[in-house]
């Protein structure tokens, strides 16, 4: 029995250190579109939102028991939390259209509230996810400070995966 639960674990770390290498990859492809295109930015990171939820929606579904119910209650939590999200996002996107935020801005500002969104989920979905929201809080602020920024956010992304693995590789040798 223990044998199981230690794969099912290993299973679940796996699932998770996926998703958060495919974010942080995502993530820095949007960086490098809303650099180049504030404009394209905008319906990247409306896209992100979903794509976000859906591996939120994966990730809560590979914690729970399996059961439908759990499934219900992750689907609806998941479903408030992102649809909210994409409300401010759109939100954001009609006062830009007003000219009140700048081309060169709104990225930033929708950067900020993926980061807000996607730290408070990893509340309930794990740290792992608190750590993209906060890899996504970087980038907007670093990308605010500087133009040449994709190198620093490689390094930070590179450095977030490589933090990850050495915990569990600790974790996993302070258990035995």
């Amino acid at each position: 029995m223990s044998d199981d639960i230690e794969i099912e674990a290993k299973k679940r770390f796996q699932i998770e250190e996926a998703i958060l290498i495919l974010l942080l990859i995502l993530s820095l492809v949007g960086i490098g579109i809303t650099d180049f295109s504030p404009a394209d930015g905008y319906g990247y990171w409306l896209i992100m939102v979903v794509i976000f939820a859906v591996f939120a929606i994966i990730i809560g579904w590979t914690q729970s028991k399996h059961r439908p119910e759990d499934f219900k209650i992750i689907l609806r939590e998941q479903s408030i939390h992102w649809g909210t999200s994409v409300w401010v996002v759109i939100g954001v996107f009609f006062i830009h259209q007003l000219g009140k935020i700048s081309d060169d801005d709104v990225g930033l500002v929708i950067l900020l509230i993926l980061s807000l969104a996607t730290m408070l989920d990893g509340l309930r979905v794990g740290w792992r996810f608190s750590l993209v929201g906060l890899f996504l809080w970087s980038s907007a602020i670093i990308a605010a400070y500087t133009q040449h920024f994709l190198w620093i956010e490689v390094m930070i992304a590179f450095l977030i995966v490589l933090g990850t693995i050495l915990w569990e590789y600790w974790q996993e040798k302070r258990a035995l």
